[in-house]
């Protein structure tokens, strides 16, 4: 007769017991969820009516008390047949459609939801809850019948720039009472950009270069378009810039010597600080005079950059700036005001041709002369002030012309001063 080891069982045993807790663990865990399913579609009156009926039987029970639980029979009697509008099948093909999913602030963006029954059954009345940002809206569906389909026409009003996310579509089943609701939501979210506001800026180009070359600077290159000067030959020279002429003369090899030009590069530097603005009103026109600066210095041709205190925005095309100046917001007071922005922005783009500051009417001129003092040197640089109780106007500190703007409007009549 052999027997087990004393080790050998208490392995066994407890081998066993993991089993047993792996087993009871695995179904508390699919119980929970099932209880979080079924609590996700009991509305709050369902919940009331629920504990109501649950606390009129353990009364009536308890004291013998027939008329209380014939109410608490009429409450679960409620909460049954109720329960039974969830059952039954939502499968709709549903499409979202928006006809522009770029707007500019104050349109309508309009779209479109389709949705058909593809089933060989009618599917119940339902309601289809569409969401657009913090907002949403409710469509009553009637009942479908089989390869029915129904379209419902929609216009979202837009009042102020932003990125508004539009979806998911939500199918709404529920009961006459409230006491249920079941949501099944289908296809995917679609963007809806509020661009802020721009106006055309015609006339001569904003870049302030008047010719092919690019603006010259003081720094010397062996090989570029502006001549400067000759020097003596150093190794590695292109020898297609000797000046024979003054070689012939001088009996040593001479080059020409030119002055480096800057590409046309546009830097755009928009403070989103609070404490740069009196007003949301003076923040929305300094995004929208950079939304028209920006846009006319792509359309010249010019590499566009657009800095924030948050960092550099999209800015490769029109699109990408409209949209990428459509989410943009206030930043952290951490995050620095005007100044800070200033050598944020010569720090990114030392080689800049024309930088121009968008802040509002609370940056102090002190403020200003710091700002204009950071920005690169030998750029054509320019700093408008969103300004809502002011006067348009022009100014200068130092080298870089400050305007004053209370509207968008009245960007293009300043740029001509300042071009002229």
């Amino acid at each position: 007769m052999s027997t087990e080891a004393p080790e050998a069982v208490e392995a066994e045993q407890a081998e066993e017991r993991a089993g047993w807790a792996a087993v009871l663990r695995y179904v508390l865990a699919r119980g929970w969820r099932g209880v979080r399913v079924v609590a996700a579609v009991v509305r709050p009156l369902g919940w009331v009516l629920l504990v109501a009926a649950v606390a009129l039987w353990v009364l009536g029970i308890a004291f013998g008390w027939v008329e209380v639980r014939a109410i608490a029979a009429i409450l679960t009697a409620t909460l049954v047949l109720c329960a039974g509008f969830l059952f039954g099948r939502t499968s709709y093909d549903v499409e979202l459609d928006l006809t522009r999913t770029r707007v500019v602030v104050g349109e309508r963006a309009v779209g479109a939801l389709r949705l058909a029954n593809t089933g060989s059954r009618a599917i119940l009345p339902s309601r289809i809850v569409l969401p657009v940002g913090s907002g949403r809206g409710v469509f009553g569906i009637p009942q479908l019948a089989p390869e029915e389909s129904i379209e419902e026409l929609f216009a979202i009003p837009t009042q102020r720039r932003a990125v508004l996310p539009v979806g998911p579509v939500s199918i709404v089943r529920g009961d006459p009472l409230g006491l249920y609701e079941r949501i099944d939501r289908r296809d995917e979210p679609v963007d809806l950009y509020v661009h802020p506001r721009t106006v055309r800026l015609d006339g001569q180009s904003i870049g302030f270069v008047r010719d092919l070359e690019g603006m010259e600077t003081r720094d010397l290159a062996r090989d570029d378009i502006a001549f400067h000067a000759l020097s003596e030959y150093q190794p590695g020279d292109d020898l297609r810039h000797v000046h024979w002429r003054s070689t012939a003369r001088t009996g040593t090899l001479m080059m020409r010597t030119y002055e480096q030009t800057r590409r046309s590069h546009f830097v755009i530097g928009l403070s989103t600080a609070t404490a740069d603005y009196a007003s949301p009103e003076e923040f929305e026109t300094a995004i929208s005079a950079g939304g028209s600066l920006g846009l006319r210095a792509i359309r010249d041709a010019f590499h566009v950059d657009v800095r924030t205190p948050a960092g550099p925005l999209r800015a490769g095309t029109g699109r990408q700036l409209l949209d990428s100046l459509s989410g943009v917001e206030h930043s952290r007071a951490r995050a620095g005001r005007v100044a800070d922005l200033a050598g944020a922005v010569a720090a990114a783009a030392p080689l800049a041709s024309v930088v121009v500051l968008l802040c509002g009417s609370t940056a102090a001129p002190a403020d200003l002369r710091d700002a204009a003092s950071r920005l690169p040197l030998g750029a054509r640089t320019l700093i408008v002030v969103a300004a809502a109780d002011a006067d348009s106007g022009r100014r200068r500190i130092g080298e870089t012309d400050v305007l004053t703007l209370a509207t968008v409007d009245d960007l293009p009549r300043a740029l001509r001063k300042v071009l002229g």
